[in-house]
Order: structure tokens, then C-alpha cells, then sequence
């Protein structure tokens, strides 16, 4: 009997020294992006943004995936040098913006925390929820929260402030894609009403007109793969750009920020995408998702092509295959 019982102690030290050995494995972070580029590189559903000309011209072909994690590696293949309209995906670094300005509970009571079930431009789902925003990553919560930063720092001084924010994010210096800015400039009168509502409901903060011109300057940041992965990896090391190592937002903040992300970032596709998925993230019509797996890394994909809700088909495909092959899901536990 104490033969057997030796032997099973030993076989049992042994498969938890197996298990132990096989998660201090390292991860091969590049093999498997490569595996999902590759995979996905022929993918053809999907349309580019016609609504917006800019976008529309973009090639529909171009396709690039980054991932940084959270102790500053970079791993990247395909086009991840091509400057796109960042779009909504800069939503997310406004919030971080001006939760780390105002705090949560300014968030909270000024836009909302709310999915809205409805398209990211939808003027029913601020009459259904309150009169209110609802979010801050729809267009009429994004531009509550740009007028909060408006406001804040006065016309002379907001722009550069942002500007300077966005740059810190990226690691680099973003430039306006003035071409973009002004094609939707002349095509956003929707967003004018938008604002123009949520000023008769008390849910404007500054000039409506003025917010919701600045709000469409910042969607035509043009960044590249690379810049929005960082922007993600900065999401995943707890507020702090793993590149610079700078802290941007407070630490208390980042879980905020990704509850959002996780119940409205791919507007109302989102609670299919965290039931599959299981990762916060946020999607951009210029054809940009980035996707937080906190304290891990962060990953971007480009891919022009979108789907009905406005999310790039392929960035959801080749993510999906990440979070999968790597077991990032925010539900699993650890």
C-alpha cells in the first residue's frame, strides 16, 4: 500500500510540474498572428465605408495585424504602416480622457454607461433611454464627452490639449488626414442634428456645433496598425503606455473604460462579439478594431471591408482566431 501511495504522489508531483512547465511555456505571440493573417488574407466579405468618399476609395485589399503586449513587445505583419482614418476607435481615448479629468461618477451622470441595442448614429435610442446619451462610444456620447473637454479647456487651448493626449496614446505625433476630415465635414449633418438634440435635452456641454466639428476632426486622425495597437497595449498595462512608460490614465479608471468597451464597442453586434469572443474592444468604420486583453496585451487589426453594424468582417475573424489560439477571454479567469 505505501508502494502505490509513493507512486501515485510521484505521478501526481509529476503532471503538476507538467502543467507548471507548460504554462511558463513562453507565448509565440508572432506565430499565431501569422496564422491568423494568413488565414484571413483572402477574405472578401464585407464593404468599405460609402457613405463617407474617403473611405470608400480606400483599398479594400489592405490588411495588417499588431499585437503589443502589456511589457512592450510588438509583433506586426502586414500593412501596419498605412495611415487610416482612426474613426470611432478614438472614441475610447476621449473617454480616457476626460474620466481621467472629471472621474467616473462625472461619466456616468453626464453620458451614460448604457448599451443602446441601436446603430452608433441613432437618434431613437436617445429619445429611448432617457433623452440622454446613453454612452460614450456612440456618436452622440462621443460628442457630449468632447464638448465635457471643450468646455473644460476653452476653444484657444482644447485642441492641442487632445492633440497632445492622442499623440502620448500613440507613442508619436498624429496628424488630421485632411482630406478625410473634409469629406466628412460636408457629409455629417446627421451628427449635427445628433448634437443639436442633446443640447434641447441639457446633454451638450459646449457649442453643439463646435463640439461636433471638433468630433469629427478627431475621427480623422489618420494612424496606422501599429499606433492603435500601442493605444490598445496602453489599455491592457493598466493605463500605462508599454512603449514610453508613461502613465495616461489612472489605474482605477482602466476597468471603466473596458466595461464600456465590452458592452458597446461594436455597437449592437457587441454582446454577440463578447459572447464569442470574450475581449473589450472597439471598432472604427475607417476599417480599424482594436481588442484589451487586460494585463496581456492589446491587438489591432486593419481591414477596410465592414459588416452592416459598421465592423470590419476580417479584424473580427483574424481577432476571434487570436483570442482563441491564446485563450484571452476576460471570462475564463486565470
Amino acid at each position: 500500500m505505501k508502494t502505490i501511495i509513493a507512486l501515485f504522489l510521484l505521478l501526481a508531483v509529476g503532471i503538476t510540474g507538467t502543467d507548471a512547465q507548460q504554462r511558463a511555456r513562453p507565448v509565440d505571440y508572432n506565430t499565431v498572428i501569422n496564422e491568423a493573417f494568413n488565414l484571413y488574407k483572402n477574405e472578401k466579405s464585407g464593404h468599405n465605408a460609402d457613405y463617407i468618399p474617403y473611405l470608400d476609395k480606400v483599398n479594400s485589399d489592405l490588411y495588417g495585424i499588431v499585437l503589443v503586449t502589456a511589457d512592450g513587445k510588438v509583433y506586426q505583419v502586414g500593412e501596419t504602416k498605412f495611415e487610416f482614418g482612426i474613426e470611432s476607435i478614438e472614441k475610447v481615448f476621449t473617454l480616457c480622457m476626460a474620466m481621467d479629468i472629471f472621474g467616473d461618477s462625472v461619466i456616468l451622470q453626464k453620458i451614460g454607461a448604457d448599451q443602446t441595442g441601436l446603430p452608433f448614429n441613432s437618434v431613437p435610442a436617445i429619445e429611448l433611454n432617457g433623452q440622454k446619451p446613453s454612452n460614450p462610444l456612440v456618436n452622440a456620447g462621443a460628442m457630449a464627452t468632447t464638448s465635457l473637454l471643450t468646455s473644460h479647456f476653452g476653444h484657444a487651448d482644447a485642441w492641442n490639449k487632445v492633440n497632445e493626449y492622442f499623440a502620448r496614446f500613440a507613442g508619436r505625433n498624429l496628424t488630421v488626414l485632411d482630406e478625410l476630415y473634409q469629406s466628412e465635414a460636408a457629409t455629417n449633418e446627421h451628427n449635427k442634428a445628433i448634437a443639436m438634440l442633446l443640447k434641447s435635452y441639457g446633454y451638450m456641454y459646449d457649442d453643439p456645433v463646435y463640439a461636433c466639428d471638433f468630433y469629427t476632426k478627431q475621427c480623422s486622425y489618420g494612424v496606422n496598425t501599429r499606433d492603435i495597437g500601442i493605444m490598445a497595449g496602453t489599455l491592457a498595462n493598466g493605463g500605462v503606455n508599454p512603449i514610453t512608460r508613461e502613465r495616461l490614465l489612472r489605474a482605477q479608471y482602466v476597468p471603466k473604460v473596458l466595461a464600456i468597451m465590452g458592452t458597446t464597442g461594436l455597437y449592437e453586434t457587441t454582446g454577440d462579439w463578447m459572447f464569442r469572443v470574450g475581449l473589450p474592444s472597439k471598432s472604427g468604420v475607417g476599417g480599424g478594431i482594436i481588442s484589451v486583453f487586460p494585463g496581456e496585451f492589446g491587438v489591432a487589426v486593419f481591414s477596410p471591408p465592414l459588416d452592416k453594424a459598421g465592423n470590419s468582417v476580417r479584424a473580427q475573424t483574424a481577432i476571434k482566431y487570436i483570442a482563441d489560439k491564446l485563450s484571452a477571454n476576460v471570462y475564463l479567469g486565470r
